[in-house]
């Protein structure tokens, strides 16, 4: 997917908060979603999440409540990259910046913060999670870099590959392109009908 973050924003995907921002220069992403939910300052989901993920996903994950922990690090990033993830966009904060920027694995949160968080109550991985208004579900397409996080629903896949007036442009040529071939086609049609006709005194006509 070629577009940038803002762009598909504003041509059929939901912006992510604000608050939700690379947390090194350069990072960027664009990958289907595992989801996961983490309790407040409990990130023991997201360990499950990196277990249970597919390569080539991101991991997309809400916090319910406490953000000022350090849900996710190096730990998990090595895990993370063992298992062939994309990235992970989080609506809370991480830590270990120099360490996730030195493996350039992309990381999208709300901030730093030293302090780490519980691995004791749970959670869940998979479903709907809500990040600030977005709604984002297994398979949604993530699209993060400098500008900000987008959410492509899987649905709309299609539709938000490119702006508006580009579709339109396209849907346009592709229906001139189809008239053009269909009175191409006729008047081969006739052309050929006509020799035929020279040849053996038949009419012109093409069904």
């Amino acid at each position: 997917m070629g577009l940038g973050a803002a762009t598909l924003g504003e041509s059929g995907g939901t912006p992510l908060p604000p608050r939700v921002r690379a947390v090194w220069r350069g990072a960027s992403l664009a990958a289907p979603a595992c989801t996961v939910w983490c309790r407040p300052g409990d990130n023991l989901a997201l360990h499950v999440g990196v277990a249970r993920a597919l390569p080539g996903q991101v991991l997309a994950v809400a916090v319910a409540g406490t953000p000022e922990r350090g849900y996710w690090g190096e730990v998990l990033t090595a895990a993370a990259q063992a298992r062939g993830l994309l990235g992970v966009v989080i609506d809370g904060c991480v830590r270990d910046v120099a360490a996730l920027e030195r493996r350039r694995f992309p990381v999208f949160g709300t901030g730093v913060a030293l302090r780490g968080a519980r691995k004791e109550a749970g959670g869940r991985v998979g479903g709907a999670v809500r990040i600030g208004e977005a709604e984002v579900r297994p398979g949604d397409w993530v699209v993060g870099d400098a500008d900000g996080v987008t959410v492509i629903a899987a649905r709309d896949l299609d539709s938000a590959h490119e702006p508006e007036p580009l579709q339109a442009r396209g849907r346009e040529f592709d229906r001139r392109a189809e008239h053009e071939e269909r009175a191409l086609g006729r008047r081969q049609c006739v052309a050929r009908d006509a020799h035929t006709a020279a040849r053996f005194g038949e009419s012109d006509h093409c069904a």
